[in-house]
């Protein structure tokens, strides 16, 4: 399989009740860390209700986090643009990836939760034509087009940007659910996905046939789209054994989905746990797409990666949905042991390592015979045979080289 990369995704899902000062503090040292780690790309979005979410502006937070890191990609997961001007947005984007130095990755979508839109007195069945017009405005007016454009939601007049994307050409991703439509948006517009659908069964179920509306759209369009755009949401918390990683998340898990999903949300379907053994099992079941979430070793998040990338067809980056089913250290410490064991197996990085090992071992026997006759050329030299006679008999003989007759004598003489 092709090397993917590795990002996060941030709602945030905090539970209520913890100082909110040191949640946003403990968001921007996770950013942090995942920069150190190497990740790729990290996504935060945006919500106004729920109480669980409390970023209401991405663009704020990531050019806060801007300053903390210095190589991870920051990328909107979402801006709702049915929420916003179409020309304030564009601005606000162009101002991060200059702040972030050219890092910004622009992603958007129609607006997740219906309390935000009824809050703002949005009615859900605009929403995404309306998404789709703003992002055809953005693309203009980041192109640097002088925009004129009345809509029964905005109006612009000879509207242009006095500052363009540090980026020659900033990335641009739409939010896909279940339904085809952010594909085919994506396939519009020639732009990139994430796939925040498949933590749901059903969702993972449709990865297989979702790029086909992407492709679809960009043949009728005009456009073309790459795998390597596409992301993949999961979810997982990874500890050294599965025993461990289960009894760090259980409690956390069955507390976010009976208290968020099911009593908050109230997400159609969704029914709450009854035990926490029950929160474990049902959470990481094998659906007919295979298992949405792994709680278990990095050798489980392997096999789950290859199994969905290959259910798929591909794509280019794996996103993993962040949470605090586990505490604070152990979420941190699943994230550092992703990096450390899933990503380098996943990309091959250690492959020749293995290899190289593999070769020394098998063939010992010849590596063994050129130390010897090695060995044997330096006895040549009289000064150089009484020089290792004190020095080198023992380090040779445990390194399973021949060594001369009457090497190592002198030595155990002298002690």
């Amino acid at each position: 399989m092709a090397r993917l990369g590795f990002g996060a995704f941030l709602a945030p899902h905090h539970p209520i009740g913890e100082n909110p000062l040191l949640q946003f503090r403990r968001d921007i040292a996770f950013v942090k860390h995942l920069d150190e780690l190497g990740y790729d790309e990290f996504w935060c979005g945006e919500h106004h209700s729920s109480g669980w979410e409390m970023i209401a502006s991405p663009e704020m937070f990531l050019a806060a986090a801007a300053e903390h890191t210095k190589r991870i990609k920051l990328a909107t997961g979402v801006v709702s643009l049915p929420y916003h001007h179409p020309f304030n947005v564009a601005q606000r984007m162009v101002q991060l990836d200059w702040m972030s130095g050219g890092r910004a990755i622009f992603g958007s979508g129609p607006g997740a939760l219906p309390s935000d839109a009824y809050t703002l007195n949005i009615d859900p069945m605009t929403q995404r034509d309306r998404q789709d017009e703003a992002i055809g405005v953005i693309r203009r007016l980041m192109k640097g087009e002088r925009v004129t454009h009345k809509s029964d939601w905005f109006t612009l007049q000879d509207a242009a940007l006095q500052l363009l994307p540090l980026q020659e050409d900033m990335p641009f991703a739409v939010a896909s659910q279940i339904s085809p439509s952010g594909m085919t948006l994506a396939g519009k517009y020639g732009i990139g996905i994430i796939s925040l659908g498949s933590m749901a069964p059903e969702g993972l179920t449709a990865l297989p046939t979702q790029w086909g509306f992407a492709e679809s759209a960009a043949k009728k369009a005009g456009t073309t789209v790459d795998r390597k755009n596409w992301r993949v949401l999961l979810s997982w918390h990874i500890a050294e054994t599965r025993e461990k990683a289960r009894e760090e998340a259980r409690r956390g898990l069955m507390h976010w989905h009976n208290r968020y999903n099911v009593a908050t949300l109230q997400r159609a379907g969704a029914v709450a746990f009854k035990s926490e053994d029950e929160a474990i099992e049902k959470t990481t079941a094998a659906g007919p797409g295979g298992s949405t979430s792994v709680i278990g070793t990095p050798d489980d998040l392997v096999n789950m990666i290859k199994n969905v990338y290959a259910s798929s067809g591909g794509f280019g980056t794996i996103v993993g949905f962040v949470h605090d089913w586990a505490n604070p250290e152990n979420t941190f410490r699943s994230w550092d042991l992703v990096a450390r064991y899933v990503v380098p197996e996943i990309n091959g990085y250690v492959a020749k390592l293995r290899e190289s090992e593999h070769h020394l071992q098998t063939n010992r026997a010849v590596f063994d015979r050129a130390g010897q006759a090695i060995m044997a050329k330096i006895m040549e030299n009289k000064d150089a045979a009484e020089a290792l006679k004190v020095t080198e008999g023992p380090r040779f003989a445990a390194a399973g080289a021949q060594v001369p007759k009457g090497l190592g004598k002198k030595q155990e003489a002298a002690e």
